[in-house]
């Protein structure tokens, strides 16, 4: 059943998306997603409540038997002072030991690696989708797109079509 953006709203109003990587889902397979927290300083909270980062080039590693995210792009908060973040410094994620365990196993694997998927707000909290993946070659960039288009057009023949029995 189709749902409007005011059905969404509605459903959970304390979620806010800061930013989100659509060219991870275009240049990877997404086997697995999680939702972690991070540990962030408080000018990075106040610098993604302005809704300023970018989530482009990062990607996560294992240090220590502990999940980071690095290369993750957060402004530095404009009316910051000398305590001021570094804008690409590496940051600890908040995960179970189960699913650290789980995430670890699966990119011990040959060619899956952790991909930042999206960040946002949950209840005042900040939270970020990081996706187990696999990267596509071209042929496969080439072949979803394809497989877009025709969905595209097979909607737009169909819209056509349903118009003209109105008439």
């Amino acid at each position: 059943m189709w749902r409007g953006a005011a059905d969404v709203a509605k459903k959970d109003p304390e979620e806010r998306i800061i930013a989100s990587n659509r060219k991870a889902r275009h240049d990877y397979e997404i086997l697995d997603t999680f939702e972690a927290g991070m540990v962030l300083s408080g000018t990075e909270v106040k610098s993604l409540r302005e809704g300023k980062a970018s989530l482009v080039d990062g990607f996560g590693q294992f240090y220590r038997d502990e999940l980071y995210i690095e290369n993750v792009y957060i402004p530095e908060y404009l009316n910051g002072s000398w305590t001021n973040h570094a804008a690409r410094r590496r940051r600890k994620l908040l995960l179970h030991r189960q699913e650290l365990t789980k995430i670890e196993r699966k990119i011990s694997e040959s060619g899956l690696t952790i991909v930042p998927l999206s960040l946002y707000f949950k209840n005042g909290r900040a939270k970020i989708e990081i996706g187990v993946a696999r990267g596509k070659k071209e042929y496969d960039k080439r072949q979803s797109l394809r497989e877009k288009q025709d969905n595209r057009e097979a909607l737009r023949t169909m819209r056509e079509r349903n118009r003209g029995n109105r008439e």
